[in-house]
């Protein structure tokens, strides 16, 4: 008799998979399982209190597996759940056999009195599943960084993105009572109350924008999107530079599709109000060179952290904002553009998949951090075979690629001017040259409405209409030396060879 003892001691010890990379036996409670099932089949409310922490692959046992399966089956089905109707379910999946037999299901649920800590249970069922799923996710990270022929930029990206869905399967949220939620949104009002300008969020700089959001609102994820051509990227650059210039709080700018230097460029155009194509050439007139000198302190020290990587994942993305939000204190950020990123790493059976992921990643991620995000989209080209003043103007079902950006955002603008189209008047006979429509078609928080604001094509900026005329460009004046990158000497020109202007 202790022979067969031992024998069977031998066999159940051989029969439990060894993990090859360590030596060890994975992290399991295969006791607890056999308590977790039988606590199932006894109390009919049992399921609804673990089913949100386990799933079939949580069990280590593989028949356990399949067994808590019929248990949940049963349960999607509306279908009760005990010994009877657990043992039929098996039978229809045909895995009556591999699980034991009946008398198997009967043990289980003979050494159970009540499910009175299941839910306990559950919690360290589910704990050895993630750490057995972490030791998979390191053998293959190891096993890849083996691997003489391995680009370790890919493995880096296949790593994070490895570690970042394990994260998002095992990351649980609990609710919580309602007083204290409570508590916090009366603090929030009475704040917003002491502000009489009105804006409880990250200021746009745009006041008839700033009447109809209050501003950037943490934790919100905005979608700005638009055609090619729109200025999409030069309102970011004019949200930008009226934030960190303007108020002086601190921005985190993401460009998938600009060098950091055309970024500051077209940042000194906005500020410095000079075209674009003379800050390329370089050809600029004697004033000019004065104004750049003298606007150029304004961006100086300015708090803005410009990010140019050029196909930033979306889990270098989170690390990196993290970063910006923890060591600089970034009030906001902002991503140029969406369908530019990827999810590396991850498997999606297509492009849409992946922006699907892309986005629910970006509205997580500013709940996370507490700010808002702006991420810029682009529009599908259909809307280019519209026609007339209103066909041309972009609608929700127009964003490109994905249902699911709309369905996330909290917000989604559309930058929209006519006048790219060559539609000068619209139907009342107004001008529209020079004008830009800020089309706010989802609004979470608030009202949809359109603002008007000044498109400047020279200087690629953004303005309040009323304001467009109210500042003009002053000519001339006295050089003023600049301390840009150090410099104890006034900006300006290289000294020609024929003596100077």
């Amino acid at each position: 008799m202790p022979q067969n003892t031992s024998n069977n001691s031998k066999n159940r010890r051989s029969s439990q998979p060894i993990d090859n990379t360590y030596g060890h036996l994975q992290p399991q409670a295969v006791d607890i399982e056999r308590v977790v099932l039988g606590a199932l089949m006894i109390d009919k409310d049992a399921f609804s209190l673990v089913s949100d922490v386990l799933k079939p692959e949580s069990f280590y046992e593989p028949r356990h597996q399949k067994i808590y399966q019929a248990v949940q089956s049963l349960s999607m089905e509306d279908k009760p759940v005990d010994l009877l109707t657990v043992t039929e379910e098996l039978k229809r999946q045909g895995d009556i056999e591999v699980v034991g037999g009946v008398q198997y299901i009967m043990d289980l649920t003979h050494h159970v009195a009540s499910s009175a800590h299941i839910e306990y249970h559950a919690h360290i069922l589910a704990q050895k599943s993630l750490m057995r799923q972490l030791i998979s996710y390191t053998s293959r990270v190891q096993e890849l960084a083996f691997d003489d022929t391995a680009d370790p930029d890919a493995v880096m990206q296949e790593a994070e993105g490895s570690l970042f869905e394990i994260a998002q399967k095992n990351m649980k949220s609990d609710y919580t009572q309602i007083d204290p939620v409570l508590g916090e949104a009366v603090k929030i009002l009475q704040k917003a109350a002491q502000n009489t300008s009105g804006v409880t969020g990250v200021p746009t700089g745009y006041d008839k924008l700033d009447d109809v959001t209050a501003g950037w609102q943490p934790s919100d994820m905005v979608i700005i999107a638009g055609r090619p051509g729109m200025g999409k990227t030069a309102f970011a650059l004019s949200l930008a530079k009226n934030i960190a210039v303007d108020y002086q709080q601190p921005i985190g700018f993401f460009s998938l599709e600009m060098s950091n230097v055309q970024l500051v460029n077209r940042l000194i155009s906005n500020v410095c109000e000079i075209s674009g194509k003379k800050i390329q050439n370089g050809q600029l007139s004697k004033d000019e060179w004065e104004r750049l000198d003298r606007n150029l302190r304004k961006l100086t020290g300015a708090p803005i952290y410009v990010d140019d990587t050029p196909g930033l994942s979306i889990f270098e993305l989170r690390s990196k904002a993290r970063r910006l939000v923890r060591e600089k204190d970034v009030k906001i950020i902002m991503v140029d553009y969406l369908q530019l990123m990827n999810a590396s790493g991850m498997r999606f059976g297509n492009r849409q998949e992946e922006v699907s992921t892309i986005s629910r990643s970006l509205k997580s991620l500013a709940k996370e951090l507490n700010v808002p995000i702006l991420v810029l989209s682009q529009v599908n080209r259909e809307l280019e075979k519209r026609e007339g003043t209103e066909g041309k103007r972009p609608q929700l079902s127009d964003l490109r690629e994905s249902g699911a950006i709309e369905q996330d955002a909290d917000m989604v603008i559309f930058v929209h001017r006519s006048d790219y189209y060559r539609i000068d008047k619209d139907e009342k006979g107004r001008d529209l040259r020079g004008k830009a429509e800020i089309i706010i078609a989802k609004h979470r928080k608030g009202s949809t409405e359109t603002v008007t604001l000044r498109f400047d094509a020279d200087y690629t900026r953004f303005s309040n209409v009323e304001d467009y005329y109210a500042t003009p460009v002053t000519e001339g004046g006295e050089v003023i030396g600049s301390r840009l990158n150090g410099d104890d000497e006034p900006f300006g020109p290289p000294p020609p060879d024929d003596g100077g202007f």
